[in-house]
């Protein structure tokens, strides 16, 4: 009999010194997750930001260890960049025992080819969030923000959050979700029938026809209110649940 097995996907935790609860959430999922894991993939937005791998506050602390405990039980951690927690970079991860992988990235999932993303690309309709998303992906921007004191750091990202927080506020929700032709044009590039990731805190599952091919579009939730995870086992089931469903299963 070939033993169980089971990869886990969250995005979107958004862990913030300000909501303990959700740290919490995470840690105690981390410590929950069986023995058969083989992997657990974070797709961005682990953090509510990041302002780089030297901040010394308590929280960073908190989560490296614990993720450091869960790799070293023989968990393969897999870690994507959010729109949050873009700047993490190589010393956090090792600290954390997790590897980085390329948004958007292909894996062999139980022998399926899933095509893996943050999910913040697909919104092609925010075309303010596009040009800010260009300016802080660009190498030279990122190294002139991790340069300065952590307290400037500090300062930056609370207005990148007040930003984030007025833009939100003032535009349409069809602009915020995903742009169903670049949803379909990835289906397409990266050659695939499934595609998880996250960003839109609109957890669902689509089913949908790309040139005639069933694809399937698997969305992952924010951890805000209640954590939302999918599983997957290697008889190529997928469940999609709240955080304590996944623990009674």
């Amino acid at each position: 009999m070939q033993p169980a097995m089971n990869t886990y996907f969250i995005s979107d935790l958004h862990l913030d010194a300000s909501r303990p609860e959700a740290t919490r959430a995470f840690l105690g999922f981390l410590e929950a997750l069986p023995q058969d894991t083989d992997a657990l993939y974070i797709l961005g937005d682990l953090f509510e930001s990041w302002i780089g791998d030297d901040d010394d506050a308590e929280l960073p602390a908190q989560v490296a260890q614990a993720l450091r405990a869960t790799a070293d039980r023989g968990i393969a951690l897999h870690f994507m960049h959010g729109n949050r927690d873009f700047a993490l970079g190589a010393d956090y991860a090792s600290r954390c025992g997790m590897a980085i992988i390329e948004d958007p990235g292909v894996i062999d999932l139980y022998g399926d080819r899933t095509l893996l993303m943050h999910g913040d690309t697909l919104c092609t309709d925010d075309h303010a969030y596009q040009a800010f998303r260009t300016q802080v992906r660009d190498p030279a921007w990122l190294a002139h923000m991790l340069a300065q004191p952590l307290a400037v750091r500090r300062a930056f990202a609370e207005q990148a959050r007040a930003g984030s927080r007025e833009h939100t506020a003032i535009s349409a929700e069809t602009i915020m979700d995903v742009n169903e032709a670049a949803v379909a044009e990835a289906f397409r590039q990266h050659d695939v029938d499934l595609l998880v990731h996250g960003h839109t805190h609109r957890p669902a599952v689509h089913r949908d026809q790309v040139d005639g091919r069933d694809c399937t579009r698997i969305v992952l939730g924010d951890w805000y209110d209640q954590g939302i995870v999918l599983r997957a086992d290697h008889d190529g089931r997928l469940r999609l649940a709240r955080l304590d469903e996944i623990r009674e299963a």
